[in-house]
């Protein structure tokens, strides 16, 4: 534009652009069609929702969506197609109180901008009014006539983005966009199980869901009904916040966090900061790089959740979001403690194939071949080293008292394998193993982790250590004295990259080897991999695992058997703090499995 032109730069768009700019926002996918429709029968009162996905070998070609919800009159049905038009709010101060699944007014506008859709309604509370269809363009109103129609709405769009063809030209494989469909639904359907969902592709049925006031039959209908065995009921309520729901086992877990699924006042959600305090609430019981199946409803106040912040009302902001998610995690915390945890191996498969003779076995399905196991491994302990490891069990002497409940039942060690697990019993037959090095460092995390109010037991090295350290590393080992203090350790910068140590935590012992020392520093001033903790928790991880009993330690059988002791008073003693396994259990039906005896 020359300067001093008074040809207008900024115009208004016609209405055309603007609808199709909204479901450029709306409408990314065909999944965000499907939700938007069963959103709105949701907010219809429907009690049963029909899904019907049509697509060719490339793409996704038809949606229908069928209710039995409320129904629309002629007049409404057509006002329904206008931007900005919805039942769901009146004025600005109804947004601060919306309890219904969306109340933009863009969705069917947008979705009819883009493609062909066919509407059949009828007010479901009348019997004698007439049914409407409308037939709509690309915003255009091809058909409106009265019709004979059940009660209730159905929706069919075709040719999605036919008029945008920029936009079509990005959509996915059709495999990937009937993934997105899934996902998406598999939220919906979680979050609303009062309501019978139905979902077809090319006429087959994938899921059905029932009418049912328990979330589980949802998820049995869903992900199995092997899930829903490994799942723990949620329950909390507070002055802001109401949960239910259930939460794995920590036996039962993923990679990512795909599978936590979350509804705030009956909407799937996605929340970052839920996420993070659900998996908070797990604590030690899971690995950093793990993550739960969750499947959880919170009720809250309106006022308390923006769902106004994402144009497909996904995302959510929360108000007052530190003490919802402190109630999240302690919800969750509460829910794990108290239950067994021990993971049960399954009745598989013999340990070893039937040998036939004369057969050549590949390697893979060769039998164990016991001889291939070192002698040392099963010696007695030397002397020096059952002196050693008796130091370190009494160092981890748990305080006497009652065994914390829903812990380890009466253990009776019966021996010990490779210098790495403890065999033990059950009263009840059943044959523990556990891992003597994640059971002691259990022991001594909580040990070493007890905040009583109570000053940290240290224990002045007779000779100070003098540890060097790169320019890097002397950096973080600066700023860590202060939680390294907190947690026993009396460090002094002693010049210029060197410390010098002169007093370190009881619950580590003796100090023989001072390598032990390089090593806790070295792991605490090493970047931190997975979900991060504060620094003083990870110290106390570390001190844990640094400190405890080594596998290939061999031990005594009275040794072993005052780990199993030890561990029972643990307030957790399932995992060892970075969320392994502390034991596995076999039943005696497990047993008989695998050794075909059933």
């Amino acid at each position: 534009m020359k300067h001093g032109s008074t040809t207008p730069v900024i115009r208004v768009l016609d209405q055309a652009t603007v609808n199709k700019i909204a479901a450029g926002e709306v409408v990314e996918r065909p999944a965000s069609v499907v939700k938007e429709l069963v959103e709105n029968a949701i907010d219809a009162g429907a009690r049963s929702i029909r899904i019907e996905v049509l697509s060719s070998r490339t793409d996704i070609t038809s949606v229908r969506v069928t209710d039995d919800g409320a129904g629309m009159s002629p007049s409404d049905a057509l006002l329904a197609f206008t931007p900005h038009a919805t039942s769901k709010i009146v004025g600005i101060t109804d947004l601060d109180t919306i309890r219904t699944m969306g109340f933009r007014g863009e969705a069917l506008a947008s979705i009819a901008a883009v493609s062909r859709v066919t509407l059949f309604t009828r007010p479901n509370n009348d019997d004698l009014a007439a049914g409407t269809r409308i037939v709509i363009a690309g915003g255009d109103v091809i058909e409106n006539v009265p019709v004979g129609a059940p009660g209730g709405t159905s929706v069919l769009v075709e040719d999605l983005f036919y008029n945008t063809p920029a936009r079509k030209k990005f959509q996915k494989t059709r495999n990937t966009e009937l993934a997105h469909i899934h996902d998406m639904l598999e939220g919906i359907f979680l979050a609303n199980p009062k309501i019978a969902f139905r979902l077809s592709v090319n006429g087959s049925e994938l899921v059905v869901t029932d009418k049912s006031p328990s979330s589980l039959d949802t998820i049995a209908r869903i992900f199995g009904t092997a899930v829903v065995r490994d799942l723990v009921p949620v329950t909390g309520s507070g002055s802001l916040l109401k949960i239910t729901g259930h939460i794995s086992r920590p036996s039962l877990s993923r990679k990512d966090h795909a599978r936590i699924f979350i509804a705030i006042n009956g909407r799937y959600v996605s929340s970052p900061a839920i996420t993070n305090a659900i998996k908070e609430g797990y604590g030690t019981l899971l690995p950093k790089d793990r993550f739960p199946v969750a499947f959880l409803s919170l009720e809250t106040g309106t006022g308390l959740v923006d769902v106004n912040v994402h144009p497909t009302k996904k995302l959510v902001r929360i108000s007052r979001e530190p003490e919802i998610t402190r109630a999240v995690c302690d919800a969750i915390r509460d829910a794990l403690s108290g239950h067994d945890l021990i993971p049960d191996i399954r009745s598989g498969p013999a340990l070893a194939p039937a040998i036939t003779t004369g057969t050549s076995l590949p390697e893979q399905s060769r039998p164990y071949i016991y001889s291939s196991i070192q002698p040392g491994i099963v010696s007695e302990p030397t002397h020096t080293g059952t002196t050693a490891t008796d130091r370190q069990l009494r160092q981890t002497e748990l305080a006497a008292g009652p065994v914390p409940a829903g812990s380890l039942p009466p253990l009776r060690v019966i021996g010990e394998f490779g210098g790495i697990y403890i065999l033990a019993t059950t009263e009840t037959g059943e044959l523990l193993v556990i891992d003597q090095h994640a059971a002691h460092e259990r022991i001594l995390y909580e040990l070493a982790g007890r905040k009583d109010g109570k000053e940290k037991r240290v224990q002045e090295l007779i000779a100070p250590v003098i540890l060097h350290r790169t320019p890097r590393e002397s950096a973080i080992l600066a700023d860590l004295l202060p939680a390294l203090a907190e947690e026993g350790f009396h460090i002094e910068e002693f010049g210029r990259d060197t410390f010098v140590v002169r007093a370190i935590p009881v619950v580590l012992g003796k100090l023989e080897d001072t390598s032990l020392l390089e090593d806790i520093i070295s792991d605490v001033t090493s970047p931190e991999r997975g979900q991060r903790v504060d620094n003083r928790e990870r110290i106390t991880r570390i001190v844990a695992c640094r400190g405890a009993i080594k596998a290939g330690t061999v031990c005594t059988q009275e040794q072993c058997q005052r780990v199993a002791d030890q561990l029972r008073l643990t307030k957790n003693p399932f995992t060892c703090p970075h969320g392994r396994p502390t034991m596995v259990r076999f039943s005696k039906v497990d047993l008989d499995g695998m050794f075909k005896r059933t």
